[in-house]
């Protein structure tokens, strides 16, 4: 396995480095790396106003451990990442699978340090987005709902920004428009920047309707929170365990718990363990080899009434319905 320890930022002094570590050179706006470490396109840009831009897809044939050791604190790192393969977030000893198929979207405190593993083979389709603390700020105090909270949110002592989430259909979709353009023709450059703005927007637009919740996090805190999200996700054919196990199971008091769960993840444990309950119930119907009544009762539902009403609430229609548009 190749390791690779590296920072990145709003300002491309992080280029030259990360491509010597890479064996690769800059042509442009392009890092070009020899095809033993991947084949694909890695295009970087200064999209001005504190924020600059990393656009991969590739195909990795080297297995590399990324360490991100930021040199600065003051950006947040916003990840949309449909990797089609092994790539594993890791802080301390613990890892969470992202891509595609997982958690597809992350933002990071630059204050955080990160470790990033892809597994040789995997197709990689990611745009890291690296944007000031100061031009959210300035965007969050022209509205008047949330101006007031504006200087806690970006206030190190008092608040880290981070989450881990699914990108929203408005996100893929863009994401795949943009795929859709090869970074060679001369208009790519005018197409990321558009996408890049579409994507801040809807998440500064987030981030006013979301509950506000400031807190520090340190990487044993995250890593303690990513462990309990992967022991929900391992035991969704069970019952929801009770907060107070999973608070002493992350070693923290069941208030700082249920907060950085929120924090991090988006929403209370309870939420999050029935949202990937019906999310398996979900892929569970797409194979079509156990009927409605046997994934009610593979889950854990209380029975198929109610999964049918918690199913219809997330996706807008009946168990028996999705059926039908499978068919």
């Amino acid at each position: 396995m190749k390791k690779i320890t590296h920072h990145y930022g709003v300002e491309l002094d992080w280029v030259a480095p990360l491509t010597k570590q890479l064996e690769g050179k800059v042509d442009g706006n392009f890092i070009l790396v020899p095809d033993h470490i991947h084949t694909g396109v890695r295009y970087f840009l200064n999209c001005d106003f504190g924020i600059s831009v990393l656009y991969l897809d590739v195909l990795y044939n080297t297995e590399i451990h990324f360490r991100q050791e930021n040199k600065t604190d003051d950006f947040i790192g916003i990840y949309y990442n449909l990797t089609e393969g092994e790539a594993i977030f890791v802080s301390d000893d613990l890892s969470n699978s992202i891509g595609r198929w997982n958690y597809n979207l992350a933002f990071v405190d630059s204050s955080l340090c990160h470790d990033y593993i892809v597994k040789s083979g995997s197709k990689v389709f990611t745009l890291c987005i690296f944007i000031k603390k100061e031009v959210i700020k300035g965007y969050l105090q022209k509205n008047p709902f949330i101006k007031d909270h504006a200087d806690d949110m970006f206030n190190p002592e008092l608040n880290t920004i981070v989450k881990f989430t699914i990108m929203s259909n408005e996100s893929y979709n863009l994401l795949m428009n943009l795929r859709a353009h090869k970074p060679e023709e001369a208009s790519f450059e005018l197409h990321l920047r558009g996408t890049v703005q579409n994507l801040l927007a809807e998440y500064i637009e987030k981030m006013v309707f979301d509950e506000i919740v400031v807190d520090t996090v340190n990487e044993n805190d995250l890593a303690n929170i990513i462990q309990s999200q992967a022991y929900l996700i391992e035991n969704l054919n069970d019952t929801f365990p009770s907060i107070i196990f999973l608070a002493q199971q992350s070693n923290m008091s069941v208030s700082k718990y249920k907060i950085l769960f929120k924090k991090i993840t988006g929403s209370t444990p309870n939420a999050f363990f029935l949202n990937n309950k019906l999310l398996e119930s979900k892929r569970l119907l797409q194979e079509q080899q156990l009927t409605i009544s046997q994934i009610s009762t593979e889950l854990n539902f209380a029975n198929s009434s109610y999964f049918a009403a918690k199913f219809k609430e997330l996706f807008g229609m009946t168990p028996k319905n999705f059926i039908k548009k499978l068919q």
